[in-house]
């Protein structure tokens, strides 16, 4: 075990989370709270990225594709060590919008076939269901529940929408609005039973905490390595249950014909492209393991649980994230009563240095808070205080 490892098992002490710190690139001019969309990475990983760069520029068509690209075997390998399945499952991608696009897009659907989604999925999720309605004639239903709801009643609600026609569950690991966890095991067991397809939006559990791909039992989980991997941006993961990969199309033509497997998935398939980027996967990876997902986890969940017991007394407070299961992760959702949360976002930014994440769907308005593994309690101290100042300045205009 590392030096790094063997400091961070005493995960009470700050200071032995301050060796992690220091291993990143210092965030500034902003106190980044906002990793839930893209965490910085590594100073090992963003060294390697731009040796690779600089090696790529001194003979880039050959050491892009007969020397960089030798590494991708390897780096599968290794990833799926770290999701539990295997390496020819595995496609390498740019981020979770073109994963779960070539499930969208590629899943064998005919006119009438129907696919449960909810209002919680991303966006551009449910905007790539909604143009298969429109090019395929498929129906979309939308299973409605509240983000708060029991982990029982959410599983009814989407129980008692599957019929005969049902063909495809959209299914999210992590809502990204507030970090509510969905029980995705217990719904894939169900789908698989009714020989449902279950596809996974696994942007924000991915290295955040442990996640099995076999013990999800889904059939197409995605994931950004971008967030809590911290590998550079511009990676992500698509994983495909073998049992499914013949017959999905890929998003993208195949150069070579025919493509067999999971290589018809792979992002070589864009042309040419950043070897550059996928050189920081691998160190990404022995960062990670040195820590561990488990260990990564409790972090993140003490972080959550430190800044919202500093914050909870401020009058109006609400949270709209649960905090009291082991499940909690790096994301909570709060907002102020009867404050203007986009406008208090902006005076985070702008007066105090803080940067969070306005979100707002359906009943749900707030700002998104999401440490990361490189964060002291320090950090939310300030973040705490910054927002006390916020809301005294905000607490003077009109709303």
């Amino acid at each position: 075990m590392s030096v790094m490892a063997d400091m961070v098992d005493v995960s009470a002490s700050e200071d032995a989370w301050k060796s992690v710190r220091d291993q990143y690139p210092a965030q500034e001019p902003l106190l980044n709270l906002n990793n839930a969309a893209v965490s910085p990475p590594p100073l090992v990983v963003e060294e390697a990225m731009i040796d690779a760069y600089r090696f790529i520029s001194r003979n880039p068509d050959y050491n892009m594709w007969s020397k960089l690209d030798t590494a991708l075997p390897g780096i599968k390998r290794d990833l799926a060590e770290l999701i539990d399945c295997s390496p020819d499952e595995i496609a390498l991608n740019r981020n979770s919008s073109e994963g779960l696009s070539t499930a969208i897009f590629g899943i064998p659907l005919d006119r009438g076939d129907q696919v449960i989604i909810s209002d919680w999925d991303y966006p551009s999720v449910r905007e790539g269901w909604f143009q298969r309605v429109q090019r395929d004639g498929v129906e979309v239903v939308n299973c409605v529940f509240d983000l708060l709801d029991g982990n029982d009643d959410i599983v009814e609600a989407y129980v008692n929408l599957m019929t005969p026609r049902t063909r495809v569950l959209q299914l999210t690991h992590m809502y990204h609005w507030n970090g509510r966890v969905l029980h995705i095991k217990r719904l894939c067991e169900i789908a698989r039973e009714r020989n449902i397809i279950t596809v996974v939006d696994g942007a924000q559990t991915f290295a955040q905490m442990p996640v099995s791909f076999r013990q999800l039992g889904c059939d197409f989980f995605i994931t950004s390595l971008h967030k809590w991997l911290g590998a550079p941006v511009g990676n992500g993961m698509l994983v495909v249950n073998r049992r499914h990969i013949d017959q999905t199309w890929p998003l993208l033509a195949p150069f070579d014909q025919p493509t067999i497997g999971i290589d018809k998935f792979d992002h070589w398939n864009l042309g040419t492209y950043n070897s550059a980027i996928q050189s920081g996967i691998a160190p990404a990876i022995h960062f990670h393991k040195q820590i561990r997902a488990a260990r990564m986890h409790a972090r993140l969940r003490e972080l959550t649980r430190y800044w919202i017991g500093l914050a909870r007394n401020i009058p109006g407070f609400r949270l709209h994230t649960p905090i009291d299961t082991d499940e909690l992760g790096a994301i909570g959702l709060f907002s102020i009563d009867g404050m203007d949360m986009r406008r208090l976002e902006s005076d985070l930014r702008e007066t105090c240095r803080v940067h969070v994440k306005y979100r707002k769907v359906k009943n749900i308005e707030g700002l998104r808070v999401s440490p990361h593994i490189y964060m002291m309690k320090s950090d939310l101290d300030i973040f705490v205080s910054a927002l006390r100042d916020a809301l005294s300045v905000s607490a003077i205009r009109p709303i």
